[in-house]
């Protein structure tokens, strides 16, 4: 532990396929004491399983060593930049070595240290019975891909503590590699837990990388000059917890409470209980301030004990699908694309059942362009339009089935309806479904060790949990408009941004009021019920939502509105991401002189 005012934490990577720039940007312009990296999603473990079952020097984040780190070695040296990542997938140890091995060529020396426990694969057995689905989960599938605990912090933490330079971690939570070298530098306790919330909430706005900086921002027109050259994020952190949110100078992007508050509502369901494995946290009384350009400090999280279990997830194969993707053009081309589609999966069943197969486990058939994703709220001039991509996603439980399937489309383009081209790819190909499961598992049952130069050591966790449910009280403020005769609808977008995203097969849609004194006529027209009913056409689940006083925010969660989400949804829109924005056209009943200001 130094004796330091602040922390300068940057993060060049928010997924596995991130921008190679980043790290460069941050490293010679960031001015960081850390650089951090997230790579992970359920998806990503997955593939990374499957990438070392057929090669065992493989498996984890390939860009990590090779695209993002190796250019930029001499300089994280010479600066003293310590870099964090969870790039080590399936594999921190393949990992480090072709780390070592980059290092070796470009003249430095590094310690690097790894940190494992999360990958229970192995042990899967053994955990059996100690395993609780999530809710809404059955029993744990028989044959995973891939089976990882989410770790916390004190594993990173103990690799700073023993010298390591770069870390490299498995499965964690995102926003553990942000949060322990808070907890190393400032020595903070693991009951200390408003400063671990507070750390926890900076790992999280910066772990999406471009998104707290201007990123999927809604008034998208504010930062679209700066898309070129994004800045990427850095927290300045505190060893109070608060902190500030910037990004390098002169570069893209923006920095405001806006930007920064779509992030932190970003995929957090309950945001009173947003559970770690380190702190229960609660968001609903942050506040946001510009104190800068492009600076935005942050403070109010706090927290409590966690539970005593980590989520696990594992993934599973599920069959196999296929999506195939061609233009139709012309009069009624969407009405054409539905009859086209629905006469390739007619036709494709008819073989099956010659060949003794069962058919379509699951199919979706969209035309792009006609507002498909809208459903009823589809405008009349859109599903009228004379062009549109037709897109067939079909299911199956066998790759032979779907293979005969993208034999059978391009009959279509001589025998069917008029005005269909453009096969995008030409034949589309066939994939596994890869599905995700979710369960807990005690901490007790997960030891987590650090290695570094051959040296292992088990890392004490504290097990014992403590968090309370029953405890978290109600924030929905009870101020609620009653409309009255001169009422005039305006839509959301009027009055507040949104921000969505998925986690498994549930949704996540933040909204924020651009004027906290707009809370009164969002309550009285985002009710749950209006909200489910305007996704209806999706939702298999419910709706239900939180408010964020501190933020004038307000955060829905709706269940089962993907499809099965991720690889295993057929959706057009699998991840939830356009849910916000077709929110932004609810309409909101107002008084008539504040819909003639905003008009």
């Amino acid at each position: 532990m130094i004796a330091v005012d602040s922390i300068r934490i940057g993060c060049a990577s928010a997924f596995w396929g991130d921008s190679n720039a980043a790290a460069t940007q941050l490293v010679e312009r960031g001015d960081l004491d850390y650089l951090v990296f997230d790579y992970l999603s359920e998806i990503t473990m997955s593939i990374l399983a499957a990438k070392r079952r057929r090669d065992p020097n493989a498996g984890y984040a390939e860009d990590f060593v090779s695209h993002a780190l190796a250019p930029v070695l001499g300089e994280i040296k010479a600066r003293g930049i310590r870099v964090i990542s969870n790039a080590g997938g399936i594999n921190p140890a393949a990992c480090r070595d072709a780390l070592a091995e980059a290092a070796a060529a470009a003249g430095v020396e590094f310690n690097i240290a790894i940190v494992t426990g999360d990958d229970l694969m192995v042990g899967r057995e053994r955990l059996a019975s100690s395993i609780t689905p999530s809710p809404g989960e059955g029993p744990m599938p028989g044959r995973p891909v891939s089976m990882n605990a989410y770790l916390g912090a004190p594993g990173i933490v103990a690799a700073l503590a023993d010298g390591a330079d770069i870390v490299i971690t498995g499965r964690c939570v995102d926003s553990a590699v942000a949060l322990a070298p808070l907890v190393h530098e400032f020595g903070w306790a693991w009951d200390d837990y408003d400063r671990l919330a507070q750390g926890s909430l900076a790992g999280h706005i910066i772990e999406c990388g471009c998104q707290c900086t201007g990123g999927n921002f809604t008034d998208w027109h504010l930062v679209a000059d700066g898309y070129a050259d994004m800045g990427y994020p850095i927290v300045e952190v505190e060893a109070s917890g608060d902190f500030v949110v910037t990004k390098p100078a002169n570069t893209g992007g923006l920095v405001s409470p806006h930007t920064v508050g779509e992030q932190m509502l970003y995929e957090i369901g309950d945001p009173r209980a947003y559970l770690l494995p380190d702190v229960a946290c609660d968001f609903t009384r942050v506040r946001l301030e510009q104190v800068g350009d492009d600076r935005v400090s942050v403070c109010g999280a706090t927290g409590r004990a966690p539970n005593a279990d980590y989520k696990i997830s594992a993934t599973y194969m599920d069959g196999y699908r296929c999506t195939a993707l061609f233009v139709v053009g012309g009069i009624d081309a969407a009405a054409k694309a539905h009859c086209i589609a629905d006469s390739i999966l007619a036709r494709c069943e008819r073989l099956f059942a010659d060949a003794g197969l069962a058919p379509f486990a699951a199919r979706e058939i969209d035309a792009l362009g006609s507002e498909a994703m809208y459903g009823a709220q589809a405008q009349a001039g859109a599903v009228a339009t004379r062009e549109v991509v037709a897109k067939i996603a079909v299911r199956h439980e066998k790759r032979e089935a779907l293979e005969l399937f993208t034999r059978e489309i391009a009959e279509a383009a001589t025998g069917m309806a008029p005005g269909l081209t453009g096969f995008f790819g030409g034949r589309p190909s066939v994939s596994p479904v890869i599905r995700l499961y979710s369960c807990f598992v005690p901490k007790a049952e997960v030891p987590v060790t650090v290695e570094m130069q051959s040296v292992a050591r088990a890392v004490p966790v504290a097990t014992d949990g403590g968090f309370e449910p029953q405890t978290l009280s109600d924030t929905i403020g009870t101020d609620v408009w009653q409309a009255d005769t001169d009422a005039v609808a305006v839509p959301l977008v009027r009055l507040a941004l949104a921000r969505s995203g998925d986690k498994g097969d549930a949704a996540n849609i933040g909204v924020i009021a651009r004027d906290p004194a707009y809370l009164p006529y969002l309550r009285a027209a985002l009710t749950d019920a209006a909200v489910a009913a305007y996704f209806e056409h999706f939702l298999d689940g419910e709706v239900v939502h939180w408010e964020l006083p501190g933020s004038a925010s307000m955060n829905f969660l709706l269940t089962r509105v993907l499809g099965g989400g991720g690889i295993a949804s057929l959706r057009a829109d699998p991840q939830g991401k356009c849910l916000g924005q077709m929110l932004l056209n609810f309409p909101i009943p107002v008084p008539a002189a504040l819909a003639a200001r905003l008009a």
